[in-house]
Formats: C-alpha cells, structure tokens, sequence
C-alpha cells in the first residue's frame, strides 16, 4: 500500500489620474458671441493652475501600493502552506536522493510532504506552532520544548516510498528540516499483486522523478510537494506532481512517465 498523494494573482492597481479645472473659464466668443466678463488675469490664472496640475500628474499614478493587499489576501489553506514551507529545508531533489540511498538498487515511487492540503489534524498544527510561532510567540512555555528535544518527529517530514527491481516497497521518513532518515521500514501491507503491478511500473517509466518535476516546475516555477508514479484515468503511466507556487497555489500536474509530456494539470487556488 502506497501513500497517496496529495497556483495569487496579483491585480494590478488601476492608476487614477488627476484631472484639473481650470478655475472660473470665462466664455468665450465662438462665433459672433458678446464676451461677458473675463479678462486677461483670469486666462493667466487659469493657464497657470493648468501648468501647476501637470506638474503633480506623474507623483499620483505611483501611489497605489497593490502588494500590502496581495499578501493580506491569502486564503487559509494559502496561508497553510506558507507557512509550512516557510519551515521546509531539504527540497523535494535532495529528500528524493535521500530515500534512495536506503535502498540499494531501488527507485522512488512516491514521495509527499506530510501536513501540505491535508486533513490529517497531526501534521499542520506543528510547523505552525514551532517554526513560525517561536520569534513571536510569547506563549512559547509550550512552544520551545517540544522542537528541541524531539525536533525530527515534531517538525516536517517527507515521506517516501521506494522499491526494488521486484517490486518491494520500502517506506522512508526523512526529516525535512535536517535531512536525517528518521523511519525506514518494509511496506507490510504489500500484496504479491501490488508488487508485480509496482514492478511493471518502474521498469515501463523512462523519465526519472527529477525529470518530471523539471517538466512541472519549468510550466509553473515553484515548490515541489509531492510526487507518484501511477496510472490516470486513461490508463497512462504518469507522475502526479504537486507544485505549490510562489502565490501558494497547488497545481498538480500529469507528466507522462514515458513521453515527459503534460496530459493534464489543475489549479487548486482555494
């Protein structure tokens, strides 16, 4: 059994120009039209105002500040993953590269970052709480105990799978703020059948993870969240990859594991 895994536009201000009257106009003779009353101080006034307006036009059209308000409005789970990541050290390339190594001749199948667009209580109140809460959180009495004696367990985590030529699944937990494997075990619930079908997954794939997160990433530029290899809806052999971008959407990609082309991507923006 295998872990299932799991982009803000920013509206630019419109700018408001400044238009100015000029003054008290005087009526002016069009055709054969009696001038009223306007004499030659009043058209040096106006004239004047009018040079002083377009003096004051080039400050006004750079006064709307548009990012104060982008940032102010990231939605709740936006806000989640920032705050996870903000806590994330070891990337998705070198927790991947991790995994692998303890598992001699095996390739990863999956690997996700625990707590990211989940409903799992366990994972989202931790980096919250510890990486992001200690410089201003003053209830710290809770706070700063819990990441410094056991800082791998309560941090976040990158959980993996990786399996042998056969098709035996491994489960790797490396710690993603040190990079240290914190769990290594055989995938117990494997079946005879799941290992035959995780076997001819892995010897039909031709593009590695590290090629289809380039693929994803060079599409829409981010953090790679999660990655699985699996058949879509069609049948077709693919990696899922979840990108988080830099406004904190998820955009989860299909790239074929053959082909390392795009069949499909969706933009959660919640």
């Amino acid at each position: 059994m295998r872990f299932e895994p799991r982009r803000n536009k920013t509206v630019s201000p419109r700018a408001r120009r400044l238009r100015v009257a000029g003054g008290a106009l005087c009526a002016a003779a069009l055709a054969a039209t009696l001038v009223t009353g306007c004499g030659q101080d009043s058209g040096d006034k106006t004239a004047a105002a009018t040079s002083e307006a377009a003096k004051v036009l080039p400050n006004q059209t750079t006064s709307p500040s548009g990012s104060p308000t982008a940032t102010a409005q990231l939605t709740e789970e936006q806000t989640k993953r920032k705050e996870l990541l903000s806590s994330v050290k070891v990337t998705f390339d070198k927790a991947a590269t991790t995994a692998v190594g303890e598992v001699s001749g095996g390739k990863l199948t999956d690997l996700d970052l625990e707590g990211l667009d989940d409903d799992d209580a366990s994972g989202s109140p931790s980096p919250t709480g510890s990486p992001t809460g200690s410089p201003t959180g003053s209830p710290s009495p809770e706070a700063s105990p819990s990441p410094s004696p056991t800082g791998s367990a309560a941090g976040p985590k990158w959980i993996a799978e990786v399996a042998e030529k056969d098709g035996t699944a491994h489960n790797v937990t490396i710690d993603a703020v040190s990079g240290e494997v914190v769990d290594f075990a055989p995938d117990a619930d494997q079946t005879d059948a799941d290992k035959q079908e995780l076997a001819a997954q892995i010897a039909k794939a031709t593009q590695t993870p590290q090629q289809a997160a380039k693929v994803a990433t060079d599409r829409q530029e981010g953090w790679v969240t999660s990655m699985s290899l699996e058949e879509n809806d069609s049948q077709v052999l693919v990696w899922k990859v979840d990108v988080v971008s830099k406004g904190y959407n998820k955009t989860t990609f299909d790239v074929d594991a053959v082909k390392g082309t795009i069949t499909d991507e969706q933009t959660d923006e919640s």
